[in-house]
């Protein structure tokens, strides 16, 4: 697998959950390691959008003290929502969605813990 050569503009990357498809990303900007698109919601969404809203406020604190809320937040987020891209479930993922955008980066490995 080539990192640079793969092209993702134009491929659409899912979100499911337990209340069914979260949503869709449609991919229009890739800044590596990040990739963002444009996201449009499904019947799932509904169940998590909030926890997408307090992940971005929190993450746009950036408070030291707010590292452990947003963990939270985000663990809540991941027991939640899966995402596959055009090739399949991946391993792990960093999303958020804002609006009508979503921004993530992956790994087909769990991330390490740093």
């Amino acid at each position: 697998m080539t990192g640079a050569g793969m092209g993702f503009g134009g491929a659409v990357w899912h979100l499911s959950g337990g209340d069914g498809p979260v949503g869709e990303i449609l991919i229009d900007e890739a800044d590596f390691p990040w990739l963002a698109g444009s996201f449009t919601p499904g019947p799932g969404y509904e169940a998590v959008r909030d926890l997408f809203a307090r992940e971005l406020a929190l993450l746009e604190r950036d408070q030291e003290e707010e590292a452990e809320a947003w963990e939270a937040v985000y663990g809540e987020i991941r027991a939640r929502v899966s995402m596959s891209s055009p090739d399949g479930p991946v391993a792990e993922f960093l999303l958020h969605i804002e609006g009508d955008r979503a921004w993530f980066r992956w790994s087909e490995e769990p991330f390490d813990d740093e």
